[in-house]
């Protein structure tokens, strides 16, 4: 299997509720390194999983709608806890379906999946796979 990773970051506010997240249930800030991941089991004609300047262009796209907002206040995270794992998926999806408009071009068509991880920290990340 061959991959290409591109990275980018977003900076958000958000808060969540239970228990379990103790102070973080307050209104609090964060700064993700967001790596995105581009998988297929073979090259396209041209020898590459993606282009790159592409991939890289997408994901800030997709980034943008997110950075520099309070997730408490977005209506498609409402009624859910913003944490790490929920905007892998969230930012993978959206990233899915910039792949099916055409938006990496046609020869990323043939990806067979995308991988996103968020960094929180030098010690601390979670990722989010999934299939295309």
């Amino acid at each position: 299997m061959f991959s290409v990773t591109v990275r980018d970051h977003i900076m958000i506010a958000h808060s969540f509720r239970g228990e379990v997240f103790g102070p973080a249930q307050k209104l609090h800030g964060a700064t993700f390194v967001v790596d995105a991941t581009f998988r297929r089991p073979e090259l396209d004609d041209d020898g590459i999983v993606v282009d790159i300047g592409r991939a890289i262009d997408e994901l800030k796209a997709v980034l943008a709608d997110l950075t520099y907002r309070n997730l408490d206040d977005e209506p498609a995270f409402a009624g859910q806890n913003t944490t790490t794992e929920v905007l892998c998926r969230a930012i993978a999806d959206r990233l899915a379906d910039r792949v099916h408009a055409g938006g990496l071009g046609t020869g990323a068509r043939e990806l067979s999946g995308i991988t996103v991880t968020l960094h929180e920290s030098h010690i601390a990340w979670a990722s989010y796979e999934r299939s295309l």
